[in-house]
């Protein structure tokens, strides 16, 4: 696939203009944006089916709502609603309560994203022993926990270029 900067999901969340002095100390680097481009289209790959993509657009959502970060949390909520999420699934990923899912896969996915969020240090072998125990496969504890390494990546670059985009107005 070819990298192509209109579809840049960074820039869009991130509100880059592409003539403002943010965006073009951005692609300075263009390796660095194509490759956090290519990690975001491969772990979002409808086609992966370690977790399923609602999964891992709710566990997007979760993870932008814990940080915070408002833009990404539009994008990923936008994102889900093309997807006909159940109504009571993406209220208790809004609501911060996946405690209050039926489903102990999610309720596991979503309380290991939380623990990973809060408190990483906490993501010991016992954290990870839920994940099995809800059912998920040794390759899909590992997607997981590449995907929640991506959003935290993704949260503070995002915040970083928006802070930048701010300067570049103010100045």
């Amino acid at each position: 696939m070819t990298y192509d900067t209109h579809h840049d999901i960074i820039d869009r969340v991130a509100g880059l203009a592409p003539d403002s002095a943010t965006h073009a100390l951005r692609h300075q680097r263009a390796k660095v944006a194509e490759a956090t481009q290519g990690s975001y289209e491969t772990l979002f790959d409808p086609a992966r089916d370690d977790i399923t993509l609602v999964e891992r657009l709710l566990v997007a959502l979760y993870a932008s709502r814990l940080t915070p970060s408002p833009a990404l949390a539009a994008h990923y909520r936008a994102e889900l609603a093309a997807h006909g999420v159940d109504a009571a699934v993406l209220a208790a990923v809004e609501t911060g309560a996946p405690e209050d899912l039926a489903a102990p896969r999610l309720r596991a996915i979503l309380a290991f994203t939380r623990t990973l969020i809060e408190n990483p240090v906490a993501g010991d072998k016992a954290a990870l022993q839920t994940l099995p125990a809800a059912g998920l496969t040794t390759p899909a504890v590992v997607a997981l926990a590449q995907l929640i390494a991506f959003l935290s990546y993704q949260t503070r670059l995002v915040a970083g270029l928006q802070a930048l985009k701010q300067l570049e107005r103010a100045s």
